[in-house]
């Protein structure tokens, strides 16, 4: 009765004519799917952490969409900061106390997404804020982001005091044929549109955008950059930016993405996949090891009907080393019945 199988493994590059490998290597699968906690695609409530509060706020707030102070499973699904060029609204400047944070954060988005040789975010459109002194950030979460962010698959809202409308965001990846790419990798533009419709839909291309565009999007980081004096406007933020004056501005910038009640998004990841097709021809496995197979010490069938027409169930598939050391064990969704009449090809698939 055969137990093992060794698997016929034919390089992709050998000069082998009919025989199958069955072993296959290196496939990938690119795959979507929602980018926040549990697999959601949405998230519509927004909360923040009092012990954090207390802390790092003053550089960036995390974001849940679960209260962290009565759930424990809550975790950070993203960050919100703000960042000046020159450290305004924050505390701190030469022979102050303080540690400009604002400044920090910049410095650090610049580090991160900008060229050698570029200081400042350029932005799209017309008008005197395309390299404006200061920006607000968005940068998702490592275990929600992954691999990137999927370009054209994502809308935020945010709320506008003042009576003025909501405002909904996307990026305009679907209207740019060759993105440019920078040290942060890709970027497109953040535009004013909606994604509700299955498609994006743009009220607004970036080049048109009077006092500049909205924003950048680097889906290979997870970070969205927004035009912090656009932005300001818009959404009526009141934007603190005095030098040396803490001006609480990641949180009037959590304010309005709570307001929203809305951020859409899924992300992109490529898996690669190794496919074994373990072959079960009719004269093989058709026994079973198990002691209730057989019965007394002449080894007989426990079921007498078995006598030249055995009948087992494969249930599972084991995969080996040259060692004989068990690596991985493959489980059928339903037992599967194996005669000497039935053949079978089961193909067992490895995701890394």
């Amino acid at each position: 009765m055969a137990t093992y199988k060794i698997l016929n493994v034919v390089p992709p590059d050998a000069d082998v004519v009919g025989v199958s490998s069955d072993v296959i290597t290196n496939v990938k699968d690119t795959v979507s799917s929602g980018m926040w906690q549990d697999g959601a695609a949405t998230i519509s409530t927004f909360y923040t952490s009092s012990t954090q509060s207390g802390s790092s706020a003053a550089y960036y707030l995390d974001v849940y969409s679960k209260n962290p102070q009565s759930d424990t499973a809550a975790r950070p699904q993203f960050s919100v900061a703000y960042g000046h060029f020159n450290g305004s609204g924050s505390v701190g400047k030469a022979g102050s106390t303080g540690n400009r944070a604002s400044a920090t954060i910049y410095r650090q988005l610049a580090n991160v997404l900008l060229g050698p040789t570029e200081e400042q975010f350029t932005f799209a459109g017309s008008g005197g804020n395309i390299q404006p002194k200061y920006v607000y950030a968005m940068s998702i979460a490592r275990q929600q982001l992954r691999e990137k962010m999927d370009p054209g698959n994502w809308e935020l809202h945010v709320s506008a005091s003042g009576g003025k409308p909501l405002l909904k965001f996307i990026d305009d990846s679907g209207a740019t044929g060759a993105p440019s790419v920078n040290q942060g990798g890709r970027v497109f533009n953040i535009v004013s549109g909606s994604i509700a419709s299955g498609t994006a839909v743009t009220h607004k291309a970036a080049a048109d955008q009077e006092g500049g565009g909205y924003g950048l999007f680097y889906p290979d980081t997870g970070i969205l950059v927004f035009n912090g004096p656009v932005l300001n406007t818009s959404a009526s933020l009141g934007t603190g930016v005095t030098s040396n004056v803490e001006g609480g501005n990641s949180v009037k910038f959590f304010e309005t993405i709570e307001g929203g009640a809305k951020f859409t998004a899924r992300r992109e990841e490529v898996i690669t996949s190794q496919h074994y097709f373990c072959r079960v021809p009719n004269q093989e496995f058709n026994f079973s090891s198990n002691p209730t197979f057989t019965t007394g010490s002449e080894g007989k069938f426990a079921q007498p009907t078995f006598f030249k027409n055995p009948k087992v169930f494969i249930t599972q598939v084991g995969l080996y080393n040259s060692e004989n050391e068990l690596l991985a064990v493959a489980k059928l969704s339903k037992p599967l019945l194996k005669t000497f009449s039935k053949e079978a090809i089961i193909k067992v698939k490895l995701d890394f």
